[in-house]
């Protein structure tokens, strides 16, 4: 598979991140880096952890009532990397890199955390064979694409790709695909069987959204069901 340089060791796999979300999320309390003279700025774009994007939010409180709570301390780490990936999940470790050289702004270190966390939700609940079997790779891949705003109409016009009828589908398709593409030294037509093969039910698995959260506002009225589905199933 692709190996990519860590600075301290080697990470597992990465990906190359590029386009635009939403609002304000994490900030100098992942990489404090970010905020040094030169980088894209130390303005009010950095908030505080409880104020997260409704996205990682729910995330983090899937991934703590799943037994898998994260700590900014343990399972996230800036670092320089090679070339122009932003971010990756190091399944080795459990371990979430941010590219602090790579990253641009805040709403794309939005996107690379949302990104990444659904593919360590995906390891925290399921037995993930993500370095021999390209089935659970390409399946957590369409769950990545199709939750995290990947494909949004916005990042979608950025991108400059229009359509409409199931244009969504075929943006979570293609990305997938290109994701694979990027850390497994295989053939497109390869990635593109894996995908198609798993796209059915992993597209329609929308845990722990319970939906497709288009943007933020589906992301909030997300974030607030699977509270009240928690407060529910505690007082069973």
């Amino acid at each position: 598979m692709l190996q990519i340089l860590r600075v301290r060791g080697r990470l597992g796999w990465m990906r190359s991140e590029s386009g635009v979300v939403y609002g304000p999320s994490l900030g100098l309390l992942l990489c404090p880096q970010l905020g040094r003279p030169g980088s894209f700025g130390s303005a009010s774009i950095f908030t505080s952890w409880h104020r997260l994007n409704p996205y990682v939010k729910l995330l983090l409180d899937a991934m703590k009532h799943s037994g898998c709570a994260v700590s900014k301390e343990r399972h996230f780490s800036c670092e320089d990397c090679n070339g122009n990936v932003s971010g990756g999940f190091d399944a080795s470790v459990s371990q979430i890199v941010l590219c602090q050289n790579n990253i641009r702004n805040q709403a794309h270190m939005n996107r690379v955390v949302t990104h990444e966390l659904i593919h360590a939700f995906d390891h925290c609940r399921a037995h993930v064979d993500w370095f021999t079997n390209i089935r659970h790779l390409a399946c957590s891949e369409v769950r990545a694409a199709n939750l995290s705003g990947d494909c949004s109409l916005l990042n979608e016009i950025f991108r400059l790709h229009f359509g409409l009828k199931q244009h969504h589908q075929t943006c979570v398709r293609d990305r997938a695909i290109l994701s694979i593409l990027a850390v497994r030294n295989i053939s497109r037509e390869v990635a593109q069987k894996a995908v198609d093969e798993v796209f059915e039910s992993c597209f329609n698995d929308h845990e722990p959204f319970g939906r497709i959260p288009h943007n933020q506002t589906y992301a909030r009225y997300a974030h607030r069901d699977f509270q009240n589905r928690d407060r529910y199933y505690s007082n069973i």
